[in-house]
Protein backbone atom coordinates (compact mmCIF):
# COMPACT_ATOMS: atom_id res chain seq x y z
CA UNK A 1 0.00 0.00 0.00
CA UNK A 2 1.45 3.36 -0.97
CA UNK A 3 1.62 6.27 1.41
CA UNK A 4 -0.75 9.15 0.79
CA UNK A 5 0.43 12.37 -0.79
CA UNK A 6 1.22 14.68 2.09
CA UNK A 7 2.30 17.62 0.00
CA UNK A 8 5.74 17.96 1.60
CA UNK A 9 8.76 15.87 2.42
CA UNK A 10 10.38 13.04 0.48
CA UNK A 11 7.38 10.70 0.46
CA UNK A 12 4.87 12.59 -1.66
CA UNK A 13 4.49 9.64 -4.03
CA UNK A 14 5.49 6.06 -3.28
CA UNK A 15 5.81 4.44 -6.67
CA UNK A 16 8.52 1.89 -5.90
CA UNK A 17 8.71 -0.91 -3.37
CA UNK A 18 12.13 -1.20 -1.78
CA UNK A 19 11.47 -3.88 0.83
CA UNK A 20 8.92 -6.68 0.87
CA UNK A 21 8.14 -9.43 3.38
CA UNK A 22 5.64 -12.10 2.38
CA UNK A 23 4.21 -14.80 4.65
CA UNK A 24 7.24 -14.42 6.93
CA UNK A 25 7.57 -16.90 9.81
CA UNK A 26 10.30 -17.30 12.41
CA UNK A 27 10.36 -20.11 14.95
CA UNK A 28 12.95 -20.34 17.71
CA UNK A 29 14.01 -23.55 19.36
CA UNK A 30 14.02 -23.39 23.15
CA UNK A 31 14.37 -25.77 26.09
CA UNK A 32 10.56 -25.84 26.24
CA UNK A 33 10.17 -26.59 22.55
CA UNK A 34 9.55 -24.45 19.45
CA UNK A 35 8.53 -20.83 20.00
CA UNK A 36 6.83 -18.98 17.16
CA UNK A 37 7.98 -15.34 17.05
CA UNK A 38 6.45 -14.40 13.67
CA UNK A 39 3.87 -16.19 11.56
CA UNK A 40 2.36 -15.13 8.25
CA UNK A 41 3.69 -11.58 8.43
CA UNK A 42 3.55 -9.51 5.25
CA UNK A 43 4.69 -5.92 4.78
CA UNK A 44 6.13 -3.53 2.20
CA UNK A 45 8.22 -0.37 2.37
CA UNK A 46 8.43 2.15 -0.44
CA UNK A 47 11.39 4.19 -1.63
CA UNK A 48 11.87 7.11 0.76
CA UNK A 49 9.01 5.99 2.99
CA UNK A 50 8.89 6.07 6.79
CA UNK A 51 7.18 2.91 8.03
CA UNK A 52 6.73 2.20 11.73
CA UNK A 53 6.13 -1.29 13.06
CA UNK A 54 3.99 -1.04 16.18
CA UNK A 55 3.00 -3.84 18.50
CA UNK A 56 2.88 -5.09 22.09
CA UNK A 57 6.01 -6.25 23.88
CA UNK A 58 7.16 -9.67 22.74
CA UNK A 59 5.24 -9.58 19.45
CA UNK A 60 8.34 -10.11 17.29
CA UNK A 61 9.19 -6.52 16.27
CA UNK A 62 12.90 -6.93 16.98
CA UNK A 63 12.84 -10.38 15.36
CA UNK A 64 11.53 -8.77 12.19
CA UNK A 65 14.34 -6.21 12.30
CA UNK A 66 16.96 -8.96 12.68
CA UNK A 67 15.54 -10.75 9.63
CA UNK A 68 15.60 -7.57 7.54
CA UNK A 69 19.16 -6.85 8.72
CA UNK A 70 20.20 -10.32 7.53
CA UNK A 71 21.14 -11.38 11.07
CA UNK A 72 18.44 -14.05 11.33
CA UNK A 73 17.12 -16.47 8.72
CA UNK A 74 13.35 -16.86 8.45
CA UNK A 75 11.81 -20.27 9.02
CA UNK A 76 9.59 -19.73 6.01
CA UNK A 77 8.37 -16.97 3.74
CA UNK A 78 10.35 -14.48 1.69
CA UNK A 79 12.11 -11.20 2.45
CA UNK A 80 13.55 -9.07 -0.34
CA UNK A 81 15.35 -5.74 -0.63
CA UNK A 82 15.41 -4.05 -4.03
CA UNK A 83 14.08 -7.32 -5.46
CA UNK A 84 16.92 -9.47 -4.10
CA UNK A 85 16.44 -12.01 -1.27
CA UNK A 86 17.98 -11.03 2.06
CA UNK A 87 20.22 -13.95 2.96
CA UNK A 88 22.76 -12.22 5.21
CA UNK A 89 24.06 -8.80 6.33
CA UNK A 90 24.13 -6.29 3.49
CA UNK A 91 26.14 -3.11 3.00
CA UNK A 92 23.04 -1.26 1.76
CA UNK A 93 21.32 -1.55 5.16
CA UNK A 94 22.09 0.73 8.12
CA UNK A 95 21.05 0.06 11.71
CA UNK A 96 20.38 2.36 14.66
CA UNK A 97 20.04 0.47 17.92
CA UNK A 98 18.07 1.23 21.08
CA UNK A 99 21.37 2.10 22.78
CA UNK A 100 23.90 4.17 20.78
CA UNK A 101 26.64 1.54 21.40
CA UNK A 102 29.39 4.06 20.70
CA UNK A 103 33.03 3.08 21.23
CA UNK A 104 34.08 5.07 24.32
CA UNK A 105 37.71 5.43 23.20
CA UNK A 106 36.74 6.85 19.80
CA UNK A 107 35.81 10.43 19.00
CA UNK A 108 32.42 11.35 17.58
CA UNK A 109 33.86 11.49 14.06
CA UNK A 110 35.63 8.14 14.40
CA UNK A 111 32.46 6.50 15.74
CA UNK A 112 30.55 7.72 12.69
CA UNK A 113 33.33 6.42 10.43
CA UNK A 114 33.16 2.89 11.85
CA UNK A 115 31.01 1.43 8.99
CA UNK A 116 33.34 3.03 6.42
CA UNK A 117 36.32 1.25 7.93
CA UNK A 118 34.44 -2.03 8.46
CA UNK A 119 33.21 -2.14 4.85
CA UNK A 120 36.58 -1.07 3.43
CA UNK A 121 35.23 2.06 1.75
CA UNK A 122 37.41 4.98 0.75
CA UNK A 123 38.33 6.73 4.01
CA UNK A 124 38.82 10.21 2.56
CA UNK A 125 35.38 10.17 0.89
CA UNK A 126 33.89 8.62 4.01
CA UNK A 127 35.33 11.36 6.19
CA UNK A 128 33.71 14.03 4.00
CA UNK A 129 30.39 12.18 4.22
CA UNK A 130 30.74 11.81 8.01
CA UNK A 131 31.50 15.50 8.44
CA UNK A 132 28.48 16.38 6.30
CA UNK A 133 26.24 14.11 8.38
CA UNK A 134 27.54 15.52 11.65
CA UNK A 135 26.55 18.95 10.35
CA UNK A 136 23.14 17.57 9.38
CA UNK A 137 22.53 16.18 12.88
CA UNK A 138 23.85 19.35 14.50
CA UNK A 139 27.05 17.88 15.92
CA UNK A 140 29.75 19.30 13.65
CA UNK A 141 31.19 21.25 16.61
CA UNK A 142 31.45 18.03 18.62
CA UNK A 143 33.39 15.91 16.13
CA UNK A 144 36.39 15.56 18.48
CA UNK A 145 34.34 14.88 21.62
CA UNK A 146 34.13 11.44 23.21
CA UNK A 147 30.84 9.68 24.05
CA UNK A 148 31.07 10.48 27.78
CA UNK A 149 31.14 14.16 26.85
CA UNK A 150 27.80 13.94 25.00
CA UNK A 151 24.22 13.82 26.28
CA UNK A 152 22.01 10.81 25.59
CA UNK A 153 20.24 12.59 22.75
CA UNK A 154 23.53 13.67 21.22
CA UNK A 155 24.86 10.13 21.40
CA UNK A 156 21.76 8.86 19.60
CA UNK A 157 22.27 11.46 16.87
CA UNK A 158 25.81 10.13 16.45
CA UNK A 159 24.23 6.67 16.06
CA UNK A 160 21.92 8.00 13.35
CA UNK A 161 24.83 9.61 11.48
CA UNK A 162 26.76 6.32 11.75
CA UNK A 163 23.78 4.43 10.33
CA UNK A 164 23.68 6.76 7.31
CA UNK A 165 27.39 7.26 6.61
CA UNK A 166 27.76 4.38 4.13
CA UNK A 167 24.70 5.62 2.19
CA UNK A 168 22.38 2.64 2.80
CA UNK A 169 19.18 2.18 0.84
CA UNK A 170 17.36 1.22 4.04
CA UNK A 171 17.79 2.43 7.61
CA UNK A 172 16.55 0.16 10.41
CA UNK A 173 15.78 1.74 13.78
CA UNK A 174 15.07 -0.44 16.81
CA UNK A 175 13.25 1.70 19.41
CA UNK A 176 16.08 4.27 19.28
CA UNK A 177 14.46 6.71 21.73
CA UNK A 178 13.18 4.23 24.32
CA UNK A 179 15.96 4.98 26.84
CA UNK A 180 15.55 8.77 26.64
CA UNK A 181 13.56 11.00 28.98
CA UNK A 182 10.25 12.41 27.72
CA UNK A 183 11.54 15.88 26.77
CA UNK A 184 14.62 14.54 24.99
CA UNK A 185 12.46 11.98 23.22
CA UNK A 186 10.19 14.69 21.81
CA UNK A 187 13.23 16.67 20.66
CA UNK A 188 14.68 13.58 18.97
CA UNK A 189 11.39 12.94 17.17
CA UNK A 190 11.66 16.41 15.65
CA UNK A 191 15.32 15.86 14.83
CA UNK A 192 14.70 12.49 13.19
CA UNK A 193 11.93 13.93 11.03
CA UNK A 194 14.26 16.74 9.93
CA UNK A 195 17.13 14.33 9.18
CA UNK A 196 14.83 11.94 7.31
CA UNK A 197 13.33 14.69 5.17
CA UNK A 198 16.85 15.87 4.28
CA UNK A 199 18.46 12.45 3.74
CA UNK A 200 15.52 10.92 1.82
CA UNK A 201 16.14 7.40 3.13
CA UNK A 202 13.65 4.59 3.56
CA UNK A 203 13.21 3.92 7.28
CA UNK A 204 11.79 0.87 9.05
CA UNK A 205 11.16 2.07 12.59
CA UNK A 206 10.42 -0.32 15.45
CA UNK A 207 8.45 1.12 18.37
CA UNK A 208 5.83 0.36 20.99
CA UNK A 209 4.89 4.03 21.40
CA UNK A 210 1.66 5.01 19.65
CA UNK A 211 2.28 8.81 19.67
CA UNK A 212 5.83 8.29 18.40
CA UNK A 213 4.62 6.12 15.52
CA UNK A 214 1.87 8.57 14.56
CA UNK A 215 4.19 11.59 14.71
CA UNK A 216 6.96 10.09 12.59
CA UNK A 217 5.34 7.75 10.09
CA UNK A 218 3.82 7.73 6.64
CA UNK A 219 2.32 4.34 7.47
CA UNK A 220 2.07 2.17 10.56
CA UNK A 221 2.07 -1.63 10.39
CA UNK A 222 0.35 -3.00 13.48
CA UNK A 223 1.42 -6.44 14.68
CA UNK A 224 -0.58 -8.89 16.73
CA UNK A 225 0.67 -10.46 19.94
CA UNK A 226 3.13 -13.33 19.46
CA UNK A 227 3.38 -14.85 16.98
CA UNK A 228 3.48 -11.48 15.28
CA UNK A 229 1.60 -10.92 12.05
CA UNK A 230 0.39 -7.74 10.36
CA UNK A 231 -3.23 -7.18 11.37
CA UNK A 232 -3.70 -3.58 10.23
CA UNK A 233 -1.96 -0.87 8.23
CA UNK A 234 -2.78 2.70 9.14
CA UNK A 235 -2.06 5.63 6.83
CA UNK A 236 -0.89 8.75 8.67
CA UNK A 237 -2.41 11.63 6.73
CA UNK A 238 -0.87 14.45 8.76
CA UNK A 239 0.96 17.14 6.75
CA UNK A 240 4.71 17.61 7.09
CA UNK A 241 6.78 19.00 8.58
CA UNK A 242 5.13 18.02 11.85
CA UNK A 243 5.73 20.08 14.98
CA UNK A 244 5.05 19.62 18.68
CA UNK A 245 1.77 21.44 18.03
CA UNK A 246 0.83 18.56 15.72
CA UNK A 247 0.36 16.40 18.81
CA UNK A 248 -2.48 18.70 19.89
CA UNK A 249 -4.15 18.36 16.48
CA UNK A 250 -7.55 16.68 16.35
CA UNK A 251 -6.46 14.28 13.60
CA UNK A 252 -3.38 13.26 15.62
CA UNK A 253 -5.64 12.37 18.55
CA UNK A 254 -8.01 10.45 16.28
CA UNK A 255 -5.18 8.31 14.90
CA UNK A 256 -3.79 7.61 18.37
CA UNK A 257 -7.24 6.67 19.66
CA UNK A 258 -7.82 4.39 16.67
CA UNK A 259 -4.61 2.52 17.45
CA UNK A 260 -5.34 2.37 21.20
CA UNK A 261 -8.76 0.89 20.49
CA UNK A 262 -7.18 -1.69 18.22
CA UNK A 263 -4.72 -2.74 20.94
CA UNK A 264 -7.53 -2.85 23.51
CA UNK A 265 -9.29 -5.37 21.28
CA UNK A 266 -6.08 -7.39 20.98
CA UNK A 267 -5.69 -7.55 24.75
CA UNK A 268 -9.31 -8.59 25.11
CA UNK A 269 -8.88 -11.29 22.49
CA UNK A 270 -5.67 -12.63 24.09
CA UNK A 271 -7.29 -12.73 27.53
Amino acid sequence: MAAVDQGAGPTSVMDQTLFRAKDLAVTYESSRGPVKALEGLSATLGQGEFLSVLGPSGCGKSTLLKVVAGLLKPTSGTVTLAGAPIIGPRPDVGIVFQQPTLLPWQSTLDNVLLPIRTLGHDLAAGRKKAESLLKLVGLDKFSKHYPNELSGGMQQRVGIARGLVHDPALLLMDEPFAALDAMTREHMMLELQRIWMAARKSILFITHSIPEAVFLSDRIAVLSARPGRTIREVEVDLPRPRTLETMADKRFAELCNELRALFAELVKFDA
